[in-house]
């Protein structure tokens, strides 16, 4: 019985604006990334990662890309409020809830303000793809497979996909940058020597595309919901 309530909960929200901003909040975020990369063509995307943005001439622009992404996340949780019943649902809720923390930080404290926006990346990153396993889990358990599950489960299985291949290629970054003559510890390059293979820059862009891409399938997963 709970389970049949908490489906008819997010059937109902599926019909309000919350799902609604949540969707198109994630594709504005894709939108301004975009833009930056129109706009900004001087910094290299193979290994500029998406922040750095920050100290070029459109600051404004990434800030807002951040809180589009923030409000999405958020406006997310508020969709999928009846999950809080369970302990599945709730932890996913949290963690997602502290996604949408660190890119609201990330959109005030950016490169320059190098400790703080430390603490914006710990809060936004590694906690969406844990919230995105739990949530799809808690869904299941309450809406059964329905249609938008199997986008919705690709999507899913991409965020923490797009998380390793950050993590192994800033490995491979800073491995064939030593390699290559540079030094670590000296600080930001401007450039990269000969021999350094850089594709952290890519691969953090696939990220933020995996996690809206997340975001959006969830939010249309809903709204399917409602109108099934």
């Amino acid at each position: 019985m709970a389970s049949v309530a908490q489906s008819e909960s997010l059937s109902a929200n599926g019909t309000g604006a919350a799902p609604k901003v949540a969707l198109i909040g994630s594709i504005t975020t894709l939108v301004l990334l975009a833009a930056l990369h129109v706009a900004s063509p001087e910094f290299d995307p193979s290994w500029r990662m998406v922040s750095e943005y920050a100290l070029g001439r459109y600051p404004w622009m990434l800030a807002a890309f951040f809180l589009c992404w923030a409000l999405s996340s958020w406006a997310l949780v508020a969709a999928l409020r009846p999950l809080a019943a369970s302990w599945i649902g709730l932890a996913g809720l949290v963690l997602l809830a502290l996604s949408g923390l660190g890119e609201a930080l990330a959109a005030y404290y950016d490169v320059s303000a190098e400790t703080m926006h430390g603490v914006a990346a710990t809060l936004g990153v590694p906690t969406l793809p844990i919230a995105a396993l739990l949530i799809g889990v808690a869904m299941d358990r309450s809406m059964g497979r329905g249609p938008g599950r199997p986008v919705m489960r690709a999507a899913t299985h991409l965020t923490w996909i797009s998380f390793i291949l950050v993590g192994a290629s800033m490995a491979l970054l800073f491995s064939t940058y030593a390699a290559a003559g540079g030094d670590p510890a000296a600080g930001p390059p401007t450039s990269l020597p000969e021999g350094t293979i850089a594709l952290n820059g890519w691969a953090n862009r696939l990220l933020v595309i995996c996690y809206c891409g997340w975001i959006a399938a969830t939010s249309r997963r809903l709204m399917k919901l409602a109108s099934a």
